[in-house]
């Protein structure tokens, strides 16, 4: 089936059946235009035919926040029988894994970044980009979507060997499952490390800091030069953003890959059990502290602050899982924030409503006694 080169399986079959039953298309949506939205869908005279398409209606408006919407990478049901300009987007079916974040800001929302894809490829350099925190962020929103995190450390040309052994310890401190790969775009060193991943049906998404050669590598991918790319401040190590929409591309040999902007903040998209999950061996500390309410900060018996002053605990760990808590919390406020706001607003339509319906039955009523006490003649004073 040409779709399994998209990567349907069984598992989206099975969801599919009902609405094929209904006559709608299953496509996957490989770009965002805004107001529409790019899809593939199986083509008669070849592979695949790409359709503008739009989402419903009914879609939009029962979908509680925009990460509910269909987003790059999603499956979903088109209707060609409507007589707009566009197909239809009118269903969008689960998705098997989906990366997100926090919307940038102070939004408490939900920003997907790429929905059923099976591995989110981080790509970093051993030297201004490397932030031990930053990675360790990347980790947790690549663990909650369910994906397999692989990480691509590129400019190997431009450091020494022990910076980049250094950085490749710490990547496996913080996730030992993660496969982790020293790689050079401009010299084009280690990067058969990505036939594994790139294989028919399977989709890779491309995740990092502007600047670190993401769209470079992308580039050799794709075989030429479809993706901007831009110089870096060698001081400040930032580039000019080189990918500016979220975009799913299929590679002729196999595989599919997925572009993102780059990321300027990584905020946790996660709830506590998720964080702690991260955390463990803090968790386990935490649980010998004398009381069961410690703060972790100057409370006495706090077993955190004492294994740190023995020299057990990492101090810039210790400090980033209390940073991380902090922004549970706040993120859960805000979400309790946005809900009751939406809640208020629900409930002023719906006594807008209750108004304009009473208005309505007050008229009616008002009406009805002439209606019923008219006669050929009350109609002819009325016509004359």
């Amino acid at each position: 089936m040409v779709l399994e080169e998209l990567g349907w399986d069984s598992f989206f079959e099975e969801a599919f059946a009902p609405y094929r039953e209904q006559g709608l298309v299953p496509a996957r949506l490989i770009r965002d235009n805004n107001v529409t939205q790019g899809a593939l869908v199986e083509g008669e005279r070849r592979k695949f035919d790409e359709y503008e398409v739009i989402v419903s209606g009914k879609l939009y408006h029962d979908a509680e926040t925009d990460s509910e919407l269909p987003a790059v990478g999603d499956w979903v049901g088109l209707d060609f029988s409507d007589e707009s300009d566009f197909p239809v987007i009118r269903v969008r079916l689960p998705r098997r894994t989906c990366l997100s974040r926090k919307a940038a800001g102070r939004s408490a929302e939900e920003q997907v970044m790429a929905a059923n894809v099976d591995t989110v490829c981080l790509v970093t350099d051993a030297g201004v980009d490397f932030n031990e925190r930053r990675m360790e962020r990347y980790f947790a929103i690549i663990d909650r979507s369910g994906a397999k995190p692989l990480v691509l450390i590129n400019k190997s040309d431009l450091y020494d060997k022990d910076v980049c052994e250094e950085a490749i310890a710490t990547l496996h401190r913080l996730n030992p499952e993660a496969e982790v790969h020293v790689i050079s775009v401009e010299k084009e060193w280690g990067l058969k490390c990505l036939k594994t991943h790139l294989t028919r049906g399977k989709t890779v998404a491309f995740v990092g800091s502007s600047g670190v050669g993401k769209s470079a590598l992308i580039n050799y991918l794709l075989g030429g030069d479809f993706q901007w790319t831009g110089e870096v401040d060698e001081g400040t190590g930032k580039g000019r953003h080189t990918t500016t929409a979220r975009e799913l591309m299929v590679l002729r040999r196999g595989g599919i890959i997925m572009d993102n902007p780059g990321i300027k903040e990584v905020q946790m998209w996660t709830d506590e059990n998720s964080l702690r999950a991260k955390f463990n061996d803090i968790d386990a500390l935490a649980a010998q502290c004398r009381f069961g309410d410690c703060k972790h900060g100057t409370d006495a018996g706090c077993a955190l602050r004492a294994a740190v002053e023995g020299g057990t605990l990492d101090e810039a760990r210790y400090a980033a899982f209390l940073k991380l808590e902090e922004e549970v919390e706040e993120l859960r406020r805000r979400r309790i924030k946005r809900q009751m706001t939406v809640e208020r607003r629900f409930k002023r339509e719906h006594q807008g409503r209750n108004r304009n319906k009473e208005d309505h039955n007050e008229n009616a009523f008002r009406l009805k006694p002439r209606a019923r006490n008219t006669s050929a003649q009350d109609l002819q004073d009325d016509l004359e």
